[in-house]
């Protein structure tokens, strides 16, 4: 859909690590095809400190936040200590880095088991290991280093109090650069396996309004502390044994979930990056939120094979429509699912005027979603079965919530009916083999002059 492209992996300098990643190389191509601004999704760059300093250096525009709050709430120590200063609830922690397993092993006493170690500067679950007692700390956290190392290229690892049973909670963020502060509501994103989300909805269900409010609130302070702009999210843990919420972090990028809090509140969050880049001054209110809105990521894995990457050619993609239906994706039949990328192929959103009609279209969509990969699959059914589990249904669920359910049933997919299915499906690919070799016999039989019978 752009009027021009450009292949990085075309340049010569692109090497073997994946070219969008090179700042150098992506510099580069922004200065050969005349671009004056980058908007770069939420990929890693989106929250490279460098990358952005390296954009503004060149007197080109980043649309994101400036560089310095980039590094400063992309550190998740430093960013602990500004939500202190803002008075954000945050939990226990090391107030520190931890820098070798004795440390580890007397912080986690003091602070007593169960606790988390994190990475200070990875996202999307990166670099994070819990850790039960102390028997498991010298592999979880040498576990913890060894993968932030290779994540972020540093080995700063914090320790923090873990919330054995919470909700993953999150608040949209969109502020100006004259320190005016918009946020959209809370997001909930519990469901979720080994700390990537698989499903996330807005409003939270069965949270008091005045919690969410106080939530909400309490993220605006921090963004304004911070000097925020442009787009951002403050995330937050909400202990359900204690009835009590703590600041997280602060993701400086577009979250993927973003689309459910655009359609709940009528907005389009790039358009926001791409005025406030521009100067825009915010005058208006933010609007009511209308409805229910719930996002499912449709990845190219296979829950039978503990959800290993299945990717490969789509031989067949038709997606879902109608009211209340959205579907952010970036490919099409023909496409390649590349194995060096996340296994995500599309956002299915759906919004309704309250929780039940939103579920029901979202099952709708998922059920008349067409897609075959070759040599691949997706996790379309286990999201199918997954919406139907009760406590998905009545919105009770937390962080470890689906860990539990696989580890309680092993398989939440049923296949009650398989035998009807496969039947089904042979007599279906009969009457069209047969159909094809019949047409194909009577061509025959009219091209060489024979009467047709």
């Amino acid at each position: 859909m752009a009027d021009s492209s450009c292949n990085l992996s075309k340049y010569e300098e692109a090497g073997p690590r994946s070219p969008y990643l090179n700042r150098e190389l992506v510099l580069r191509a922004m200065k050969d095809a005349g671009c004056d601004a980058v908007w770069v999704g939420w990929g890693f760059l989106a929250e490279d400190a460098d990358f952005a300093r390296m954009i503004e250096n060149a007197g080109l525009v980043f649309l994101g936040p400036s560089a310095d709050s980039m590094a400063l709430l992309g550190d998740k120590i430093a960013a602990k200590e500004l939500a202190e200063r803002a008075d954000v609830p945050i939990l226990p922690w090391s107030r520190g880095a931890v820098k070798s397993v004795e440390d580890a092993k007397r912080i986690a006493s003091s602070l007593g088991y169960p606790v988390i170690v994190k990475a200070a500067h990875a996202g999307g679950g990166r670099g994070i290991r819990f850790v039960l007692n102390e028997r498991e700390m010298d592999a979880q956290y040498k576990s913890a280093r060894e993968e932030t190392v290779r994540v972020t290229g540093g080995d700063i690892v914090f320790i923090e109090l873990l919330v054995e049973k919470g909700r993953h909670l999150e608040v949209q963020g969109l502020c100006d650069a004259y320190g005016n502060v918009r946020t959209y509501g809370v997001r909930d994103c519990s469901i979720q396996r080994r700390n990537q989300k698989i499903i996330e909805e807005t409003p939270p269900p069965n949270l008091d309004p005045s919690i969410a409010a106080e939530i909400e609130s309490s993220a605006a302070r921090l963004l304004a502390e911070a000097g925020y702009r442009s787009a951002g999210t403050v995330e937050y843990l909400y202990d359900l044994h204690r009835k009590a919420f703590y600041f997280m972090e602060v993701n400086t990028r577009l979250q993927v979930e973003h689309p459910i809090t655009e359609q709940l509140y009528g907005i389009d969050l790039v358009k926001g990056q791409i005025e406030v880049a521009m100067g825009v001054r915010f005058t208006e209110g933010v609007p009511a939120p209308r409805g229910v809105a719930i996002e499912v990521r449709l990845n190219a894995e296979d829950p039978d094979r503990d959800f290993v990457p299945a990717p490969g050619r789509v031989l067949t993609y038709k997606i879902p429509s109608g009211p209340g239906v959205r579907v952010d994706s970036g490919i099409r039949e023909g496409s390649s699912i590349p194995q060096e990328f996340d296994s995500m192929i599309a956002k299915i959103i759906a919004y309704g005027s309250n929780r039940r009609e939103t579920l029901s279209r979202l099952e709708r969509s998922l059920r008349e979603l067409r897609i075959k990969i070759e040599n691949g699959t997706t996790n379309r059914a286990f999201l199918l079965e997954l919406l139907r589990v009760p406590e998905v249904r009545d919105g009770s669920v937390h962080t470890r919530f689906v860990e539990e359910l696989l580890d309680r049933g092993g398989q939440i997919i049923t296949r009650e009916r398989w035998d009807i299915a496969l039947a089904a499906a042979a007599i279906e690919l009969y009457n069209d083999r047969f159909a094809e070799d019949f047409t194909n016999f009577r061509y025959q039989l009219t091209s060489t002059g024979h009467p047709r019978t």
